[in-house]
């Protein structure tokens, strides 16, 4: 049978293949990065010297308070609107009062460690010092702040009904028996929110 060779592979790929014919030899040299660019260094796959990807999430870091206000914010918002949603309008006001605070302090705040001279005072403050990486915590900030003052919404909302309708809470409270609760009714306007805050039998 006939020798069926297969054609030659490109070994441009190959860092181990011979140089083609005529090419003086050149010294190895390692290849850096990991990307398809020019020279491997500009690909998809290089990394940042600082830790990540180019353009990607910073990394969590407990010591930086900035980033830990921004976290602190998105959890003490999301529970007090919890809160508030259950019927618990002081611990929901203490938490949106918290992650307002801790909202507003991640993205105004300084960095963890300011440069000194002239550029550490005109270098950005907050989230803006981490640059594009800071997408996520600043998410997390904004969230927070948003959360937080739906909680504050929410537990002005309760007290306000609590002041406006006092003599049915009070009523209510004082009633000994289910009959006398049922007659606090009376003190409720005929609309919707009389409806949701009637005694029912």
């Amino acid at each position: 049978m006939p020798d069926r060779r297969q054609p030659d592979s490109p070994t441009d790929d190959n860092p181990f293949a011979a140089p083609p014919e005529g090419r003086p030899d050149q010294p190895w040299q390692p290849r850096r990065g990991g990307g398809d660019g020019p020279g491997g260094g500009d690909g998809p796959g290089r990394k940042d010297p600082e830790g990540g990807g180019r353009g990607g999430p910073a990394r969590w870091d407990p010591t930086d308070p900035v980033q830990r206000r921004a976290r602190y914010a998105l959890l003490a918002g999301m529970w007090g609107f919890f809160f508030g949603i259950f019927g618990i309008p002081s611990v929901g006001l203490l938490l949106g009062a918290l992650a307002l605070y801790w909202g507003i302090s991640a993205l105004r705040g300084r960095p963890a460690k300011p440069e000194s001279g002239e550029a550490g005072r005109n270098a950005p403050g907050g989230l803006a010092a981490l640059g594009d990486a800071a997408r996520p915590q600043r998410t997390a900030a904004v969230s927070g702040l948003v959360t937080a003052s739906l909680a504050i919404l929410l537990a002005l909302s309760s007290y306000a009904v609590q002041l406006t309708y006092k003599d049915f809470y009070v009523c209510r409270d004082d009633a000994l028996t289910n009959t006398a609760e049922l007659q606090c009714n009376t003190l409720l306007p005929d609309n919707v929110l009389g409806d949701i805050l009637k005694v029912r039998q």
